[in-house]
């Protein structure tokens, strides 16, 4: 009876973790969509500094981190130095950065779509530089997303959907969203190293660290340089009051959706988050394409059923890989 009480919870838990990332990541989307495509006031202008919604993220995760380490850490220390994260904080200012001024060129399905092929620069380099050899299955994997997204970014894009954009560019808003992913690489490896290195270090050390360095890197970028929109955007702010809600709510939704994600690697693994974040793309779109108006042809739909089939199939490879290493373990 305990038991079933026990797995109960756990269930319960799961359901309670994938609601809460699912909700603040899925309505995150939907702020993104609408601060870069968005017509505000009467005026009818639209919001072209994205890049401040960076640093937004970055100081409301900045407090939202400092207020979490407050309240729950049992106050030992043996974590990363604050200083340890300046170059991971480079990256991961510039990266973000790219991702969101792609929504100026691109849809914000295509935009998923492209930044759901992180395994393809990861296994590019494993295999050139460090050569890693893969697997058949990986490399199935590899090219059904590469595959997908390629025949998407080929087809023709509603014209409905080209209207609502800034600076229609694909191969601009493409190359963006690649280069985002490059630096997210590397700013996963530092974090990763720098975690070696600090074992005490836990996820609200992370979350403080590369957010006081964003706010840092982006505070000199949009306030400090000639060509800094900051003052710019803290104006347009003012003139429409709607555009500075959605940005509080964007960056609270960020916010939130990190607390579920940490909630959900701590108590499950981090394979179970993979699937919920990989679903949760996949509905990301299915929102967009039906609430958002950015109608995707039947060809269009194939090819997100072609990346999201190889995204499917690469964490059934990993939930394998991890079966076996558990009986090795018992045997």
């Amino acid at each position: 009876m305990e038991a079933h009480g026990s797995g109960l919870r756990r269930v319960l838990l799961l359901s309670f973790c994938v609601a809460g990332i699912w909700a603040a990541y899925i309505y995150q989307g939907v702020l993104q969509e609408t601060l870069s495509t968005k017509k505000f006031g009467e005026d009818g202008k639209r919001f072209e500094h994205l890049a401040f919604l960076n640093l937004a993220q970055n100081l409301v995760c900045l407090v939202w981190s400092y207020i979490m380490i407050k309240l729950w850490s049992n106050g030992g220390s043996g974590g990363a130095p604050w200083w340890t994260y300046w170059s991971a904080g480079i990256t991961n200012t510039i990266g973000p950065a790219m991702g969101i001024e792609a929504l100026k060129y691109i849809s914000y399905p295509a935009q998923v779509l492209a930044k759901s092929s992180k395994m393809i620069p990861v296994m590019l380099m494993g295999s050139l530089v460090y050569g890693i050899r893969y697997t058949l299955p990986e490399y199935l994997c590899t090219f059904l997303v590469a595959g997908g997204v390629s025949m998407f970014a080929l087809l023709k894009t509603s014209s409905k959907t080209i209207s609502k954009l800034a600076h229609p560019n694909a191969p601009l808003g493409y190359g963006l969203c690649f280069l985002n992913l490059a630096f997210d690489g590397f700013t996963n490896a530092t974090q990763d190293s720098i975690t070696a290195r600090y074992p005490k270090t836990n996820a609200w050390d992370i979350m403080l660290g590369m957010n006081l360095w964003g706010t840092i890197y982006n505070m000199v970028y949009m306030f400090g340089l000639p060509h800094g929109s900051g003052f710019e955007a803290v104006q347009f702010c003012k003139q429409h009051p709607e555009a500075a809600w959605d940005i509080l709510m964007y960056c609270l939704c960020g916010a939130v959706g990190q607390n579920f994600i940490f909630l959900t690697i701590s108590r499950f693994g981090s394979l179970a988050n993979t699937t919920i974040t990989t679903t949760r793309k996949f509905v990301s779109i299915v929102v967009s394409s039906v609430l958002s108006g950015n109608p995707l042809s039947s060809k269009q739909w194939g090819c997100v059923s072609m990346v999201f089939g190889g995204l499917s199939y690469q964490i059934y490879l990993k939930w394998r890989k991890l079966q076996r290493m558990q009986k090795k373990k018992k045997t």
